[in-house]
C-alpha cells in the first residue's frame, strides 16, 4: 500500500522548511531568502517538533546560531559555497569542534572535540551552519536509536515505534522538516534502515568516497562509511558533492569524478535490475515487506528498467558469519579500551560488551578466513554486474517495531541469534564496498514505512543516484512532502 505521508499533530511546517535543500541554497544564493530567515524557520520548526521525537540533541543556543546567520548574511558576496546558509545537525558519532559529541555513550556525555571529522570540516567550509547533533544508538550499535545520554528517538510516523539507526535522529529530523539535509554513517545499514523507516532517502557511498577521520582506523574504514541523507535524491547529491573526495590523511579515499548533482541533470536511460528478494527464503522477512518492495520495483518499468528475480549461487550463511567476524574485529576491538577500564565497563550496553568479548576470542586465521569469504562475495558481485546494472533487495527484514524493544528476538518464526542478525539484508552492500541507496517503497496497512535498497557497481555511485532519481519520478507522492 502506498499513501501520502501523515505526521504527528504539530504545527504545519513553514514554506521555507518545505523547500528542498537545493531550492534553499539557490534562494539564498539569489538573495530571495536571507540566511537568518532560513535558519529561524528551521529553529522554530525544531522547537515545535523535536520535543515530541528527540531527533536533534546538543542543540546550540539560538542566539549564537542567529549571530552566525547574521554574519553569513553580511559576508554573502558570492555563490560559490554549495551549502551556504543551510542549517545542518551532524550525526552524534562524528566529531564537531567545540560541540559536544557523545557517541550516545555516558562515557563521552561531556566530551567536546577540538577538531572536526574530515567531512564535517568540509561541510563547514561549504558554508553550512551547524546547529547541533542528531541522536544515535550507543556507539552506533544496533538499528534502534536510544541511549542513556539523551534517551530514544521516536519514529516520524508513529511515536510508539523506533526510528531505526544508527542514523535514526538524522532520518527523523529530515522526515519532519527540522533540517533540509543530513549526514549519516553506515556499517550495517545505518544510512539505509532508518531512511526506510522514516520515508526518506539514505545513500551509502562506495568504500573510500567520503573520508572520515581524523581518528579513523584503516581496518574500520574498509566497511564503515559516511554519506548523505535527504528528502529527495538531488539533496543527497548536493551534500555528497561536499563530503566526497580524496583526503591525504585518509589512505582509502579517492577523488570523485565530477559533480553528482550536475550528473543528475542527465536522466538514467534504463537498465537491468536483479531482484534478490529474501534469497528464496534464506532471509526471514516480516509479511508484507516483499509485497511492498515488489510493487515499488514494478515502477521501474515506467523508466525503462527491466527486472529479473535472481538467487545468486553463494553460501549466504558463511557470508553473514564473515560479516560478524569482521565487525567484531573492527568495532569490538575499538571498544576494548573501555571494556578494560573497570570504571567504564559498567557503562557499556550489553551489545557493546558482546562485540568486545567475541572480538577477544577471535584468532588471526578466523579473521583471514572471513576476509577470504568477503573477497569471494566481491567477485560474485562483479559477475552479477556483468549481467545487471543494479541489485535490489528490501532495505529491512522487519517493519519499525516498538521503541521499547531493543531488537527483535524473532522474525517470521525464526529466532535471532544476535542483536543485529535481523539486519542481515544490509550486509551485502557493506561487504562488497558497493554504493547502495534506500528509496521509499510505501506503507503497510498499519501505516508503517518501508524502503527498498538499490546496490550498484563499486565506485559507480552516480549510476545508483540516477536510478534512484528515475524511480523518484514514478512516485505518486513525494518523500519530502
Amino acid at each position: 500500500m502506498m499513501r501520502p505521508r501523515t505526521r504527528h499533530a504539530v504545527p504545519a511546517a513553514s514554506d521555507i522548511c518545505r523547500l528542498s535543500a537545493v531550492e534553499l541554497a539557490d534562494a539564498i544564493r539569489r538573495k530571495k531568502l536571507s540566511v537568518r530567515e532560513v535558519v529561524t524557520a528551521f529553529l522554530d520548526r525544531i522547537d515545535a517538533v523535536n520535543p515530541m521525537v528527540n531527533a536533534i540533541v546538543s542543540l546550540r543556543d539560538r542566539a549564537d546560531i542567529l549571530r552566525e546567520a547574521d554574519a553569513a548574511d553580511i559576508r554573502r558576496t558570492d555563490g560559490t559555497s554549495p551549502l551556504f546558509g543551510l542549517p545542518i545537525a551532524i550525526k552524534d558519532l562524528a566529531s564537531t569542534t567545540g560541540l559536544r559529541t557523545s557517541f550516545g555513550s555516558p562515557i563521552f556525555a561531556d566530551f567536546v572535540p577540538q577538531e572536526d571529522d574530515f567531512f564535517v570540516e568540509r561541510i563547514r567550509d561549504a558554508g553550512a551552519i551547524i546547529i547541533g547533533k542528531t541522536n544515535v544508538p550507543e556507539f552506533g550499535l544496533g538499528s534502534n536509536t536510544y541511549n542513556n545520554v539523551f534517551g530514544p528517538t521516536l519514529n516520524a510516523f508513529d511515536p510508539a515505534l523506533t526510528a531505526g539507526g544508527s542514523s535514526g535522529g538524522a532520518a527523523v529530523a529530515l522526515a519532519l522538516d527540522m533540517v533540509p539535509v543530513a549526514d549519516g554513517s553506515d556499517f550495517g545499514g545505518s544510512l539505509r534502515n532508518p531512511a526506510a523507516w522514516n520515508n526518506v532517502y539514505g545513500f551509502r557511498p562506495s568504500q573510500g568516497l567520503v573520508p572520515s577521520g581524523p581518528d579513523f582506523e584503516v581496518f574500520h574504514a574498509q566497511m564503515g562509511v559516511e554519506g548523505p541523507m535527504g528528502r529527495n535524491v538531488a539533496d543527497m547529491a548536493l551534500l555528497l558533492d561536499v563530503q566526497a573526495g580524496y583526503h591525504p590523511q585518509a589512505p582509502l579515499s579517492y577523488e570523485k569524478q565530477g559533480s553528482f548533482l550536475e550528473g543528475l541533470a542527465t536522466a538514467a536511460t534504463g537498465g537491468r535490475i536483479a531482484w534478490l528478494g529474501d534469497l528464496s527464503g534464506h532471509l526471514p522477512t516480516e509479511p508484507g515487506i516483499l509485497d511492498l518492495c515488489e510493487a515499488a520495483l514494478a515502477r521501474f518499468t515506467e523508466v525503462s528498467f527491466l527486472t529479473e528475480p535472481l538467487r545468486p549461487d553463494f553460501d549466504f550463511e558463511a557470508l553473514w558469519q564473515a560479516f560478524v567476524v569482521l565487525r567484531q574485529a573492527s568495532s569490538g576491538c575499538a571498544l576494548k579500551v573501555h571494556y578494560d577500564d573497570p570504571a567504564r565497563r559498567g557503562l557499556l550496553k550489553p551489545e557493546a560488551v558482546w562485540e568486545v568479548e567475541n572480538a577477544m576470542r577471535l584468532t588471526a586465521p578466523e579473521i583471514r578466513a572471513a576476509s577470504v569469504v568477503r573477497t569471494s562475495w566481491y567477485r560474485t558481485l562483479l559477475s552479477m554486474f556483468d549481467r545487471f546494472d543494479l541489485i535490489a533487495l528490501p532495505t529491512a527484514q522487519v517493519f519499525p517495531f516498538d521503541v521499547g524493544t531493543h531488537w527483535p528476538r524473532e522474525v517470521a518464526g525464526r529466532m535471532m541469534d544476535s542483536y543485529h542478525r535481523w539486519m542481515q539484508v544490509s550486509a551485502f552492500a557493506t561487504l562488497g564496498g558497493c554504493p547502495a541507496v534506500n528509496v521509499p517503497a510505501g506503507f503497510d496497512d498499519r501505516g508503517r514505512p518501508m524502503g527498498m535498497q538499490l546496490i550498484g557497481r563499486p565506485r559507480d555511485d552516480l549510476a545508483v543516484l540516477k536510478a534512484a532519481a528515475a524511480f523518484e519520478t514514478t512516485l505518486p507522492w513525494s518523500a519530502g512532502a
